[in-house]
């Protein structure tokens, strides 16, 4: 492994200065050791890297592609030199994130800048949407998400509790008259909202399973704005304890069925499956976690 890491160094060191003899005053080696050490290489991975000649080099498409490997995996060796040091225990470099929306403004940017005061050298890249974002093709390191999580070659940590609760404004259940039993639901002004909303909302009465259709009164791609809906009187609609809770303390919602339990839709951390995950991604999810546990003050009594 300690070879194999050299020869990364040494395969970039070629072509970060343009020549192995310049690779090698460099690295304090021989020319005749660097050009060995990179004719061994080649032949271990079975491709050419560089088209040498006795004035220049270039990298072949093989050499390229390698080439970016091997900077990401010695980025990530001295990343994680770095954080393993007693000097300081921060990082750099740049972590990308994705996150609903509501929860993303109420909860994780605070939590962003706290994170950030102990790695004041890192750069956070945020991105908030209520859809579920190709994590590989978009370059996201971790992505927050809600609910029960389709099969997928992602890894996910789970983050925190979390429920959901049925809410509507004092306004709309003064207006409409408050639903006494999960049939009445039917004759409610509902919102739904995300990726592919419907209608069938289930509901747990100790052991029972309860199903109702409820009607798409409005249906909205967006979080926030079913939120905002139901703050401004339009109907009832399901939302996380964490986006509402606030607004449940201060009057603003009233919850609706407050017996009734909706299937737990736990907080998770989702990340590309690699064995090289970036150590900056770990720390942050580890941070998320302990950070939401702590905070987290809501329970279903």
């Amino acid at each position: 492994m300690i070879d194999q890491t050299l020869d990364l160094t040494l395969f970039d060191r070629v072509v970060a200065t343009g020549s192995m003899s310049a690779a090698a005053r460099e690295l304090g080696l021989s020319l005749a050791v660097v050009s060995k050490r990179l004719g061994l290489l080649e032949q271990r991975l079975g491709v050419r890297l560089l088209n040498r000649t006795t004035r220049k080099q270039a990298l072949t498409e093989e050499g390229q592609v390698f080439h970016a490997c091997c900077q990401r995996i010695l980025a990530e060796i001295a990343e994680t030199e770095r954080l393993m040091t007693r000097q300081a225990g921060t990082f750099g470099g740049v972590l990308r994130i994705s996150a609903p929306r509501a929860f993303g403004r109420r909860h994780l940017t605070p939590l962003l800048v706290a994170f950030r005061e102990r790695h004041p050298d890192l750069k956070v890249h945020l991105s908030l949407s209520d859809l579920w974002v190709d994590l590989v093709a978009h370059g996201i390191d971790v992505a927050i998400r809600v609910g029960t999580l389709p099969d997928s070659s992602l890894i996910a940590q789970e983050l925190a509790p979390n429920y959901r609760v049925l809410v509507a404004s004092p306004e709309y259940l003064k207006r409409r008259g408050t639903p006494r039993d999960v049939g009445d639901l039917r004759q409610h002004d509902c919102i739904l909202f995300g990726n592919s909303p419907h209608g069938d909302w289930r509901f747990v009465s100790q052991s029972e399973t309860l199903r109702v259709q409820v009607p798409d009164t409005y249906v909205v791609d967006d979080g926030d704005t079913a939120h905002e809906l139901a703050l401004h009187g339009a109907g009832i609609t399901q939302k996380s304890i964490f986006d509402v809770g606030d607004d449940i303390q201060a009057g603003r919602l009233t919850r609706v069925l407050p017996s009734l339990r909706i299937p737990a839709a736990p907080l998770h951390a989702v990340y590309p499956h690699s064995r090289h995950v970036a150590p900056r991604t770990r720390v942050f999810i580890d941070f998320l976690r302990d950070q939401l546990r702590a905070t987290w003050r809501w329970s279903q009594d």
